[in-house]
């Protein structure tokens, strides 16, 4: 199993969920992140007075897949959150060693 987090930008969640659910995928978390990478934040003014807007809002997205499925994951979100313009997100794939759902007591892929 594995698990795979991406970070996206805001507007693009409701394409990405769709495409997720086009493929099967039953489940994810999404949180209201705020961060910045390469696009290094703007400057925008408020009230005459310029400042500088370090972290960007990002959403986050946190999905557990069985291991056959983490390129199709993969794929879909790469296809449903690009815009082709800097901050579009990063996607990372790590190990899930263990899932339990605690309502039924089953455990790993019968979790997922």
């Amino acid at each position: 199993m594995k698990k795979i987090e991406a970070i996206i930008k805001p507007f693009k969640l409701d394409d990405v969920r769709q495409a997720l659910s086009d493929i099967g995928v039953t489940g994810m978390t999404v949180t209201e992140v705020k961060g910045f990478g390469r696009q290094k934040g703007h400057t925008e003014f408020y009230r005459g007075a310029e400042y500088v807007v370090d972290f960007l809002p990002k959403v986050k997205l946190e999905i557990a897949v069985a291991d056959d499925k983490v390129d199709g994951v993969i794929e879909a979100v790469i296809k449903a959150a690009n815009t082709g313009r800097i901050g579009d997100g990063k996607i990372f794939v790590t190990p899930l060693e263990q899932a339990i759902r605690i309502r039924t007591g089953e455990q790993d892929q019968d979790a997922i």
